[in-house]
């Protein structure tokens, strides 16, 4: 059992128009992400497509990876990509995040 970053929910929460709950485990997490992502596939496969572009999913790994594990829960592969691609951009900010000015006086 994972917990998952503070960051993480409300960033895909954000990103994929879904309340997610802001504390809890990834596996939680992962279970309520692939619930929306079977009901986009089913329902509005356009909207789903239009989520991942925006999330900057990878479509030649995620061909890739459902090619590869054809026959397994499409929306919880999704649900990895997309996560795991949130904390990406999660851990890019934290390695290039500008300090705040009230940093830079204390600098001195």
């Amino acid at each position: 059992m994972t917990i998952i970053p503070v960051e993480l929910a409300p960033a895909i929460s954000q990103s994929m128009d879904i309340e997610l709950p802001a504390t809890g485990t990834l596996e939680q997490l992962r279970e309520k992400l692939s619930a929306r992502i079977n009901d986009l596939i089913n329902n509005d496969f356009e909207k789903l497509v239009f989520h991942l572009y925006r999330i900057d999913v990878s479509e030649a790994r995620m061909r890739a990876l459902l090619a590869q594990k054809e026959g397994e829960n499409a929306a919880g592969l999704i649900a990895d990509l997309i996560i795991e691609r949130q904390l990406q951009k999660l851990e890019t900010r934290k390695q290039f995040k500008q300090p705040s000015p009230g940093d830079e006086h204390e600098k001195w």
